[in-house]
């Protein structure tokens, strides 16, 4: 995946000093997965085992846990794709669509600076790490 898709993809878009950040999870954090993060991104890896580690449970620091893997799977399979090829089409769209407004506002939730009155799109938090309010949502 890394390697027949989503490098080439970074390489179609000239896209400059690039952080990529991921979880924790086996398959992610593999040696031969972080060498070649590594060799793509230096010092510009968030991960377990890279250079910057990966703060797993962070509401604030990884909404990408909180917000955007489930927002995308649901637009995704909300499209019930049939084939592989179908599968990364509807994921490059939705990743298309996603506004920087948006990520802003998913990780604002919960801080001292937002208030429920602020569009915001909802941030899942588990209790036990962060109480999140979120009350309202757009997509504005």
């Amino acid at each position: 995946m890394i390697t027949n898709f989503f490098i080439p993809e970074l390489n179609n878009h000239e896209v400059q000093e690039l952080w990529f950040q991921q979880d924790g999870a086996t398959c992610h954090t593999a040696r031969a997965t972080i060498n070649l993060l590594k060799d793509t991104f230096g010092d510009r890896l968030i991960s377990r085992f890279g250079p910057v580690n990966w703060p797993p449970r962070s509401c604030d620091l990884t909404p990408l846990d909180f917000f955007l893997w489930g927002y995308v799977k649901s637009l995704v399979y909300a499209d019930k794709p049939q084939t592989l090829d179908h599968l990364e089409d509807y994921i490059r769209r939705v990743i298309a669509d996603i506004r920087p407004q948006m990520l802003e506002k998913s990780s604002k939730i919960g801080r001292p600076d937002w208030t429920t009155s602020e569009p915001a799109v909802a941030v899942l938090c588990q209790k036990s790490y962060l109480e999140c309010n979120a009350t309202r949502l757009s997509f504005e």
